[in-house]
């Protein structure tokens, strides 16, 4: 008998594990047990429904158990109820029950349950693993109770209290929803598609295309989706949470995307995507420039950028990734992209490439836990007649709500928005098209204040950032450094003569 699970009630039993581990572990590392738990809870739950069902048409248990009736193998002694009856050294069982499971599923789930330090009793002693334990078979996670989209929802509910808890380091997994659900809209997937995502944390962005595709009523399962993923525990967060979400044919690859990206053609060059969608970490400096300077998979297309900053080598890297015919990118930056001198002569060749589309400045605290104003860049290979030549810039600054600390688009936001960028059109002091002529007369700065009237520069009234004002600075001293060596050059020509 089916009792389903409200979605607040999917909450509560889903946050009430985070509170069994508050106080012993470091908010920051709760992903990394509750996560893989509720896979295998969900995932056992789900064997026994499947079982029954079988069981019902056969009447054979062993017929049941046949592989052709169950999504996912579980070897014996691997179940949940196995693990629910250990008690001790439960964080060892729980190991290699997860081995075991990864192990008899080679072709989906290898490394999905991450790599938490299960054997660790002074992390997590059996006391506490075993409240955690009975806390999650308090719910039956059968499809039946708990829709995927439910339970997805339910995974992206957690994924974003586990950003709240964490603090800034939060940013390098989440990505704020609404300005994923804006930057999708931009795009417009399509059934039979392939998206990707360089930089994917938990996989929202991949995530937010299936969800975008279902809700139009289109045919959503044939979407083709790839990421890649530094952190370890992170990429196997996203596998586990396209797997929850009803996704089964994602592929998350674990990986220095700069370094060795992981998706390739048969000729082992880089595997061109219709739709990348990304949020970058931002102005890293720890980052082989030297590899990059002789990269062999081409990337370097518009220059080396600075060891300073990676942002352009993450830049160059989606747009050789994008299919030649289809392709369209949406890149979340800071502002500085658009302006910094050292970056002049990558943004020069990036404006004259002609894939630069539009530049959507949004307002403060979009970026997670950040008072930074983002800016939403997008791509497109094949633009339309009329939009050659031409770069459309968007200033919706104030285009965004804060509630209890969080900032957030709602829907007017969203459609305001929407509607200059589907037009292309020319909005008094909100949106403007200019040329290239045009932006190269401007040095090729894409500062969008120089293009819509009314617009204030990044950062006016918010937290500045060091590594910015820095620059600014060094800028403004090389700038009158130049100013002075000319007036003394001028007073030498004039004492000479």
């Amino acid at each position: 008998m089916s009792t389903r699970i409200t979605q607040r009630e999917l909450e509560n039993y889903l946050w009430g594990a985070a509170v069994v581990l508050r106080g012993l572990i470091d908010a920051g590392d709760y992903k990394q047990y509750i996560f893989p738990l509720v896979f295998l809870k969900r995932i056992s739950d789900v064997y026994d429904e499947e079982h029954a069902a079988a069981l019902d048409t056969y009447g054979d248990d062993e017929l049941a158990d046949l592989p052709e009736n169950h999504r996912f193998a579980i070897p014996d002694g691997c179940h949940w109820r196995d693990v629910r009856a250990v008690t001790e050294n439960i964080g060892a069982t729980v190991l290699k029950a997860m081995r075991a499971i990864e192990s008899a599923n080679p072709d989906t789930l290898p490394g999905v349950f991450g790599d938490g330090d299960w054997g660790n009793k002074n992390l997590l002693p059996d006391s506490t693993l075993a409240d955690l334990i009975e806390h999650f078979s308090t719910q039956t996670l059968s499809i039946a109770n708990l829709p995927e989209d439910e339970l997805g929802n339910g995974y992206e509910y957690l994924i974003k209290k586990f950003a709240d808890d964490s603090g800034h380091t939060a940013q390098e997994f989440y990505t704020n929803r609404t300005l994923v659900h804006l930057m999708t809209l931009m795009l417009e997937p399509q059934p039979g598609e392939s998206v990707y995502d360089p930089t994917c944390g938990t996989g929202g962005m991949l995530i937010s295309t299936a969800a975008e595709v279902k809700r139009q009523g289109k045919e959503w399962r044939g979407l083709k989706l790839y990421g890649q993923e530094l952190n370890y525990g992170t990429s196997a967060i996203a596998r586990m949470n396209l797997f929850l979400h009803g996704i089964t044919d994602g592929q998350i690859a674990h990986g220095d995307t700069l370094t060795k990206p992981a998706f390739l053609d048969r000729k082992g060059a880089l595997q061109t995507f219709d739709v990348v969608l990304a949020n970058p970490p931002y102005s890293i400096k720890a980052w082989n420039r030297d590899a990059f300077a002789t990269d062999p998979y081409g990337r370097n297309i518009w220059g080396v950028p600075p060891q300073g900053r990676a942002d352009y080598a993450f830049f160059q890297h989606i747009a050789k990734s994008l299919d030649p015919k289809t392709g369209r990118a949406a890149i979340l930056f800071p502002h500085g992209v658009l302006f910094r001198r050292e970056e002049a002569a990558l943004r020069e060749a990036l404006v004259k490439s002609d894939l630069l589309e539009c530049v959507l400045g949004l307002g403060a605290g979009l970026f997670y836990n950040s008072p930074m104003e983002a800016v939403v860049i997008t791509l497109r290979t094949t633009k339309p007649a009329g939009r050659r030549g031409k770069v459309q810039f968007i200033n919706a600054v104030d285009e965004v709500a804060r509630e209890q600390a969080q900032s957030f688009l709602r829907e007017t936001h969203q459609a305001k928005i929407l509607d200059a960028y589907r037009g292309f059109v020319q909005v008094d002091g909100f949106a403007s098209v200019a040329t290239l002529d045009q932006i190269a007369d401007k040095g090729y700065s894409l500062a969008i204040p120089l293009y819509v009237s009314g617009a204030k520069a990044a950062g006016a009234g918010a937290e500045v950032d060091v590594a910015d004002a820095l620059t600014s600075w060094r800028e403004a001293a090389d700038a009158s450094d130049d100013a002075i060596a000319n007036v003394l050059s001028l007073l030498r020509g004039e004492v000479t003569a």
